[in-house]
């Protein structure tokens, strides 16, 4: 969402500052007596065009959508890319990584094959999400495995772990 953030700042300054820009310089030949080419042609454009015409619903209509894409997308609540640790240090880790190392440490679990790992945070606190494959007996070692890790790595870990086990399906 930065990134988005940073082309919608670069481009309002863009047309913020060729807008200042024009309004300067038509300024500037106003006070010398002149016509600013760009000023009589916008005020014959804008005073013959009509709210009925295509083009201007159009456009009005771009905007309007752009505009709550815009609003939508600002409001969403995305994934973090990081999460801060349990201390007000300012130490963070990288959501991804954390999920990988999580994930190795639910494979390294006897009787456990595949497994994958979502974090989320609320607040100052995570919430993991664990998908694996393997007998679905093994649901204490697997938490057990990653309040260990989650404690290595000095992450909050004070809610529960939701582990969902699915078992392997045998070929016939």
């Amino acid at each position: 969402m930065r990134t988005v953030n940073r082309i919608a700042t670069l481009l309002l300054a863009v047309a913020l500052l060729v807008g200042g820009v024009l309004v300067a310089v038509g300024a500037l030949l106003a006070a010398l007596g002149r016509a600013g080419p760009l000023v009589h042609r916008w005020y014959a454009t804008v005073t013959a065009t009509r709210w009925q015409d295509a083009p201007v619903r159009a456009v009005a209509a771009s905007l309007t959508l752009l505009g709550v894409v815009v609003l939508v997308a600002e409001l969403r609540r995305w994934r973090p890319t990081r999460l801060r640790l349990a201390g007000d240090d300012g130490w963070h880790l990288h959501r991804r990584s954390v999920e990988r190392r999580l994930a190795w440490t639910v494979r390294s679990v006897p009787s456990i094959r595949r497994a994958r790992v979502r974090l989320r945070r609320r607040g100052d606190a995570w919430r993991h999400r664990v998908t694996a494959t393997g007998d679905p007996a093994a649901r204490a070692d697997v938490e057990f495995a990653l309040r260990r890790e989650l404690d290595r790595l000095a992450a909050p870990c004070h809610g529960r772990i939701e582990v969902r086990l699915v078992p392997a399906r045998r070929a016939t």
